[in-house]
């Protein structure tokens, strides 16, 4: 059985474990120990901002076997409408295929309903198809492109 709560500051190492675990986690995150402190500042910031939740799905041991982060974003279009933005969604490779990332994605939606979001939108890389058609499946839909720039 799982469950789902907001993420500790003892939870850190679980989740860029998680973040790390597949190909293009790989090259861009840092797993070591101690915590790099780029996470360390990163979490302080996600914790002090009140749209910003951090959330870790837990395994009857309390585990650490899944992670997401949803961000409350207030906007202007769409008659002042807030929006709920999903990223970095990870399930522990030995959890995948069970319904867990489903249900931690539908516990997401509901807490972006729960603070008023007319909608959810999330980004999953190109390099992820498997990804997209699991979003697709929850009722997603590309109905944007989404474009990024790194900045030195």
């Amino acid at each position: 059985m799982f469950s789902f709560r907001k993420a500790r500051h003892d939870d850190l190492p679980a989740i860029i474990g998680l973040l790390a675990d597949d190909a293009l986690g790989q090259s861009r995150e840092v797993v070591s120990d101690p915590v790099d402190a780029r996470y360390e500042q990163a979490f302080a910031a996600i914790e002090a901002d009140a749209n910003q939740l951090l959330v870790v799905a837990v395994d009857g041991n309390d585990g650490v076997v899944g992670c997401l982060q949803l961000s409350f974003i207030p906007g202007l279009s769409r008659t002042g409408m807030w929006r709920g933005q999903i990223e970095s969604v990870r399930i522990a490779s030995s959890q995948r295929g069970g319904g867990l990332g489903s249900a931690l994605i539908e516990w997401a939606v509901e807490r972006a309903a729960e603070r008023g979001c007319g909608l959810v939108q999330l980004t999953s890389d190109k390099a992820r198809p498997d990804a997209i058609r699991f979003y697709e499946k929850l009722g997603f839909v590309a109905s944007h492109e989404g474009l990024k720039r790194n900045l030195p």
